[in-house]
């Protein structure tokens, strides 16, 4: 098994904020990575991002709810290779028999499954209800993606569930299942870094600067002021 590896999730196609995190993995002696789904959708640099991604593989990529809602203009941009790739994902998988990877919950990539949002924002959910949602897995580390919030919860049961927060995209609004926000209040693209320690899992947080005036600036240009204010500031506009 790999000795030190980075999880990423929700990249949402950002190739600048992609290079910096492979970057600052990399320099603190990364394995391999693991990538939670959610890659290549969104107004910035799809086919860079795919082309990145191609040059330097994760050891397992699962596929994300909006992996599977590509607009055609995207499925054009990447090509037959690059809409192919992305369709063959699997919704799950199993690395090394310890980590078990999924986007949202492991039944339904739509579902959040550490956080409850009815009241419009984050909530940690109940340990009942996370391994309610868990649906039997077993693997003593869980990695999820999906809410774009850095989150490591321990139930009862001794595993570790783990979001890294998102690569490519702090913030954003959702009227699904009701209207909510997800902020993490920095433009820092987000990572985690898993390291196996004499039976134990160590986690490390990081948070990386990189140009995310240049992807705010393609959001704007592209007719997306909602997407560029987001990655300039880590805010949702005019959420309270």
């Amino acid at each position: 098994m790999a000795a030190r590896i980075a999880v990423l999730a929700d990249i949402h196609a950002n190739v600048w904020a992609l290079e910096a995190v492979l970057r600052d993995a990399r320099a603190l002696g990364m394995d391999g990575f693991v990538n939670l789904g959610d890659v290549l959708y969104g107004p910035l640099k799809p086919r860079e991002t795919f082309d990145l991604l191609m040059r330097e593989p994760a050891l397992a990529t699962v596929q994300g709810n909006q992996d599977r809602q590509l607009p055609p203009e995207i499925e054009r941009e990447l090509g037959a290779k690059g809409a192919g790739w992305l369709r063959a994902r699997p919704p799950t998988a199993v690395l090394d028999g310890e980590m078990f990877l999924c986007h949202g919950a492991p039944g339904d990539d739509r579902v959040y499954l550490l956080e409850d949002v009815s009241s419009g924002r984050p909530a940690v959910r109940s340990d009942a209800a996370i391994l309610e949602l868990l649906g039997g897995v077993t693997q003593p580390l869980v990695l999820c993606g999906h809410t774009h919030i850095p989150r490591l919860v321990r139930l009862s049961t001794g595993q570790l569930v783990l979001n890294p927060g998102s690569v490519g995209l702090p913030a954003y609004r959702d009227d699904q299942p009701v209207e909510h926000a997800m902020e993490t209040h920095s433009p820092h693209a987000s990572c985690a870094i898993v390291a196996r320690n004499g039976g134990q899992w160590n986690v490390c947080f990081r948070r990386i600067a990189y140009d995310h005036d240049a992807a705010s600036r393609q959001a704007r240009a592209l007719g997306r002021p909602d997407w560029a204010s987001s990655l300039a500031t880590g805010r949702v506009e005019s959420a309270g």
